[in-house]
């Protein structure tokens, strides 16, 4: 085999459909657009939304409720989860990481659902009420970092 006996499979090379390039080409004349209208046009897109120039639905719908820009999102932890750490361990966003019990990198609260039977060290951004107070009945510290 040389290099002058290549070719590509059969089917394989189909060439691009040029519109409005005669009547012979299938697709000449008005090229599928049909008989003028705004679709017939050069830019003639008409945008999401658009509803021929009746009052949009987004527009007819009444506003409601209100977003909040200074709402801070955390990532949160159950107490109950960190059960999986010895005692006495320092637990930092980065072990949490680490352990996959935090995957976005948000900051992270602990919240006080299910037991803790050993002190731990823990750092987060913020806490419950009820985590801190079983962190520290279990002679442990909860660190805001």
């Amino acid at each position: 085999m040389r290099l002058h006996d290549l070719a590509s499979n059969p089917g394989a090379r189909k060439t691009k459909t040029r519109r409005g390039r005669g009547l012979g080409s299938g697709l000449g004349k008005t090229a599928g657009r049909g008989h003028k209208g705004q679709k017939a046009r050069a830019g003639g897109s008409i945008r999401p939304g658009f509803e021929g120039g009746q009052m949009p639905l987004q527009r007819r719908l009444p506003k409601r409720g209100f977003v909040n820009p200074f709402r801070v999102e955390y990532e949160i932890v159950n107490l109950g989860s960190l059960a999986i750490f010895e005692a006495n361990t320092t637990v930092t966003i980065e072990l949490l990481k680490e352990r996959r019990l935090v995957r976005r990198n948000l900051p992270v609260k602990i919240l006080g659902q299910g037991e803790l039977d050993r002190p731990l060290v823990v750092q987060a951004n913020a806490y419950s009420k009820s985590a801190k107070e079983k962190i520290e009945a279990l002679s442990g510290r909860a660190e805001v970092i």
